[in-house]
């Protein structure tokens, strides 16, 4: 059987699919399994020995031809590339025209995906030939994997979640020299997030490290991006330099750093995502999305949220005139680390 996997991006939402994948390989383990995705975001795949082909799409550049029929021999060339005969069956786990139209040129002859009140993008169910409902209040984790039980009729897990992730001994040594930097027992801390109106303020991440340290003897790694310097710099004004040191690592060096990590606080971002990936113990600080979507699917992990506010209904808005639902006091979330530490200590 010939499988394609339409997830573009971004990070995030392709470690919530890694699940499915894995479930694909353990109950049609002889199938040729591709998987089509955004560039900016591949590197989570990259060496992947679990997928069979894997094929790196810029739709940011396709956007830019001037219309659908200058975009179809550009990714229509990638798809025969990459493809053993015909695909059998596409799983459009995207929900957008563009996702939908990519599943439709790969010349599949079945494309499943979720039906129209589930999609992000509802007219791209014209692309699909079969669909799937999903139950209200489902996390993404789980309705990528309903829809892998229908579309290829095998058994999912409802816990317990492999997250196949590939690193290397590079990855490996770069998050151990951190580790031994920082100290036996720390922290990772991200004080970033894609939007805005997800990032609680930078400060307080600076205060959140010096109680960890100060009160708990916990150190922190401050992780950023290579474009967040300047969130960076406005931590380390707000830290004690004895409570945190200061990192930018690669996407799977700090997958193998949370792996090692006592806690890890975050937004709801893609390293989140990651670090959950990691088994990492997570506290998450969640405001205009739903921890109950996309937050960690691990019982023991916390969530800090404002739901003492009339507005507070899952608005998913990228700007807003308010902005207090991420406006949690410090002693909120470190109270939040505090309990999320002493459910690691009783497992151990």
């Amino acid at each position: 059987m010939n499988i394609l996997i339409v997830k573009l991006g971004s990070i995030g939402d392709v470690v919530h699919t890694l699940p499915s994948l894995a479930a694909m390989r353990d109950e049609v383990p002889n199938a040729h399994i591709s998987w089509i995705v955004e560039e900016r975001s591949a590197e989570i795949l990259r060496g992947n020995q679990l997928i069979d082909s894997l094929v790196e799409i810029d739709t940011k550049s396709l956007r830019k031809l001037r219309s659908i029929d200058d975009a179809l021999p550009s990714v229509a060339t990638k798809l025969r590339k990459l493809r053993k005969g015909e695909f059998d069956v596409a799983l459009d786990f995207q929900g957008l025209m563009k996702s939908g139209l990519i599943a439709k040129l790969s010349g599949a002859k079945r494309r499943w995906g979720f039906a129209r009140e589930d999609l992000r993008e509802p007219a791209s169910r014209v692309f699909l030939t079969d669909t799937v409902r999903i139950p209200a209040d489902t996390h993404i984790i789980r309705k990528n994997l309903a829809l892998t039980r229908e579309a290829l009729s095998v058994e999912v897990p409802d816990s317990g979640f492999r997250f196949p992730i590939h690193t290397s001994d590079e990855h490996r040594s770069e998050a151990q020299a951190i580790a031994i930097e920082v100290g036996p027992r720390f922290a990772v801390l991200n004080p970033a997030a894609g939007w805005t109106t997800k990032m609680w303020p930078a400060e307080n991440f600076g205060r959140l490290a010096d109680k960890l340290w100060f009160e708990r003897g916990i150190r922190s790694v401050m992780v950023t991006g290579p474009r967040e310097r300047e969130l960076s710099e406005i931590v380390a004004r707000s830290t004690d330099p004895r409570s945190a040191i200061f990192h930018i690592p690669t996407i799977k060096g700090f997958f193998e750093l949370a792996r090692k990590a006592a806690l890890y606080v975050g937004g709801d971002t893609g390293p989140t995502h990651l670090a959950v990936a990691a088994g990492a113990p997570i506290v998450g600080l969640f405001g205009p999305t739903e921890w109950w979507r996309n937050g960690s699917p691990n019982a023991d992990d916390i969530c800090v949220e404002r739901m003492d506010i009339g507005c507070r209904v899952d608005c998913h808005r990228r700007t807003c005139s308010k902005w207090i639902c991420m406006d949690s006091e410090v002693d909120t979330v470190y109270d939040a680390a505090v309990r999320r530490l002493a459910l690691s200590a009783v497992g151990v």
